[in-house]
């Protein structure tokens, strides 16, 4: 069906800058001399991801381009959101690449980190509306195989921004590279345009309200809790992966294979795999086993205490597509909390938690792992993932139908 192209191309869009600002711009500004800490600060630009539920709510209320558009899409709330800030987006990094990357790295390095800045609160409140749109299009059947396509449609898009963008940077430029960005951005859109998704009728509840009224749902508590929780072991124990390799001697190319290639392939693979089993299992089921086996993957990790390939292969692929397969299962269930004409705020404001907890876990993950050492960093990591088993079946009978 048509609707599966629309949201391949826009989470694939979202994709895009996210991988080029990631991925590739660390490498380019080291390149032109810029410090590890000016580098490691830029990472705050991605502060949006954060709090984006804080204007989430916006979204619910408020039509853009309707009289500019002259009503030709009139009625589809998201679809409007999502034009307007995608342009919006493609503008900024018109004007980033009107300068050459050593005037900003050398002159205006706190004005390129602020244009980056509004670059990722137009990406993010894409992402919102996109989420929303996704949520209201898609019947509770079908969310597990449109979840698949979400998590790699945004893998796609990193691929190519990351490192399609970088590889062909020598020949492009900084300015070919950006427009060339901002191109495929547009491009992401051309689906949508063509596309009428279910209007929507407009929220007109307090906003203030958006958050009240979603923590009144059954079993909310519990749910957040579970939140919290269910990504804190992947987050805690994938961050030391890289520093592990790095310590048993593996190399910058041999890590653009291992996890630019097989990484990324796993992933797409066990995206995909959750989207198909979640037919097979309940959501309750899919979120315990897939978790589960997603803190084992994890586990295993605590083998490896040499440069040992065959091992590491086995479980960067098996870690990879776990982690894919419980990223779907979580999303899935996070759409069915979603209430009717507040999808954006209600999926924004639950997507804000896992980041965080996961921001928090990422954070001191390394502290631990300089403490105990690495094998009891993957077996604590493997507990986190326990923990949210204990809490879905602690709590399932408040926030699933028996």
């Amino acid at each position: 069906m048509f609707k599966w192209w629309v949201l391949l191309t826009l989470y694939l869009t979202q994709g895009l800058p996210h991988g080029f600002f990631s991925q590739a711009l660390p490498t380019l500004l080291r390149q032109q001399g810029m410090s590890l800490e000016a580098i490691g600060l830029m990472s705050l630009v991605s502060l949006p991801w954060v709090l984006k539920f804080l204007w989430a709510p916006l979204l619910d209320h408020y039509q853009p381009l309707k009289r500019l558009t002259g009503g030709c899409i009139d009625g589809h709330i998201r679809k409007t959101w999502i034009i307007s800030a995608n342009a919006i987006a493609a503008l900024v990094l018109i004007f980033i690449a009107s300068m050459p990357l050593e005037y900003w790295i050398n002159q205006a390095a706190v004005g390129l980190a602020c244009a980056l800045l509004v670059l990722t609160v137009f990406v993010v409140t894409q992402d919102i509306a996109t989420d929303a749109l996704a949520v209201e299009n898609i019947p509770t059947a079908q969310r597990g195989f449109g979840n698949s396509l979400q998590v790699a449609g945004y893998r796609i898009g990193m691929i190519i921004g990351g490192g399609l963008l970088l590889a062909i940077f020598a020949q492009l430029g900084w300015t070919g590279t950006l427009w060339a960005l901002a191109g495929l951005m547009i491009l992401g859109l051309i689906p949508l345009w063509f596309w009428q998704p279910a209007p929507v009728k407009v929220n007109n509840e307090p906003v203030l309200q958006h958050w009240m009224g979603f923590l009144r749902l059954p079993g909310a508590g519990a749910w957040l809790l579970l939140l919290l929780t269910y990504k804190v072991g992947d987050a805690f124990g994938t961050v030391m992966i890289r520093p592990h390799l790095v310590d048993l001697g593996v190399t910058l190319p041999e890590f653009a294979e291992l996890l630019g290639v097989w990484g990324t392939i796993a992933g797409l693979v066990g995206a995909l795999m959750g989207g198909l089993l979640l037919k097979v299992f309940n959501r309750l089921q899919a979120l315990i086993v897939f978790v589960a086996l997603e803190g084992l993957a994890i586990g295993l990790y605590s083998l490896l205490t040499t440069l040992d390939w065959t091992l590491i292969y086995t479980l960067i692929i098996t870690e990879h597509i776990t982690g894919g397969m419980a990223t779907v299962a979580l999303f899935t269930v996070m759409m069915d909390r979603c209430r009717e004409a507040s999808a954006g705020s209600d999926y924004a404001l639950q997507s804000c938690l896992v980041v965080l907890s996961t921001l928090v876990a990422s954070s001191v993950a390394g502290f631990f792992a300089a403490q105990f050492g690495y094998v009891l960093h993957y077996y604590f990591a493997a507990a986190l993932c326990g923990l949210a088993v204990l809490v879905l079946l602690l709590s399932r009978t408040k926030f699933f139908k028996q």
